[in-house]
């Protein structure tokens, strides 16, 4: 009974460490221990201990007053190994140059990560003066077209049990409505492509199409553009350029035995 009692105080105590990494990581700024204790209700005594060892290892990092904490740089280690390891990105990463060449927009790939998408490759548009970082951020698919067109492949009982009971929005223009997802969702099924405007990025629109070497999809390309610049033609002409990049990109895939 002792034994079983001492590994599951170690399971717990590994599930709450990966619970602090993933709420820092998520967090736009740095967070003090009262408000991780608000966010995950771990015991204070035990966030403290856990804090001062992930600090010891260089995978949590403090401010100079030591007040609040953010991921530290061991956690890069942990993701470039990720991206260094997977076989499909060195041919993603050719795709997106070729999409951005041939669109002139700013191009990503991404992997569906349960309810959200991982951003793993971005391009910036040549002419780009307004850079968001992606690599490495995870969004609610639902408000994403990357998103939007992965759940696109599951069936509607599929996303039903995947989303959340309450649906994120990032901005005025981001669906949070279940039905409205829904009925989007199977437009998207029908011409192949996922479109948001503002959903995710106020001034921002985005196409995404999914990348089919697996079944259900895992992974898709997008391409953003200035709101703006959306208007029917342009998005023709891009959806016609998404659509022949990740057919090409599956078959490559497939043709190297990536699964």
């Amino acid at each position: 009974m002792v034994e079983v009692a001492s590994d599951n105080a170690t399971v717990k105590s590994a599930e709450r460490t990966v619970r602090i990494l993933e709420t820092l990581a998520s967090s736009r700024e740095r967070l003090s221990v009262s408000e991780l204790q608000e966010r995950l209700g771990y015991p204070r005594s035990s966030l403290h201990a856990l804090i001062r060892t992930l600090r010891d290892l260089k995978w949590v990092e403090a401010d100079d007053s030591g007040a609040t904490f953010g991921v530290g740089p061991h956690a890069l280690l942990s993701g470039t190994a990720y991206l260094d390891r997977d076989p499909a990105l060195p041919y993603a990463h050719e795709a997106l140059e070729d999409l951005r060449e041939e669109t002139g927009h700013t191009v990503h790939f991404a992997r569906r990560d349960d309810a959200y998408v991982l951003y793993l490759a971005s391009r910036e548009a040549r002419e780009s003066v307004h850079v968001i970082p992606r690599v490495g951020r995870r969004l609610p698919a639902h408000l994403t077209a990357l998103g939007q067109a992965l759940l696109a492949d599951l069936t509607a009982d599929e996303v039903s049990a995947l989303l959340p009971e309450r649906l994120e929005a990032l901005t005025p223009n981001t669906v949070t409505d279940r039905a409205e997802l829904y009925a989007e969702l199977a437009r998207v099924r029908d011409r192949g492509w996922a479109l948001e405007r503002e959903q995710g990025t106020p001034g921002v629109a985005c196409l995404s199409a999914p990348v089919h070497y697996r079944i259900p999809a895992s992974d898709a390309i997008s391409c953003s553009m200035p709101v703006e610049a959306a208007t029917d033609e342009e998005v023709e002409r891009v959806a016609r350029a998404v659509l022949t990049h990740v057919t090409a990109l599956a078959n490559t895939l497939r043709r190297h035995g990536i699964r």
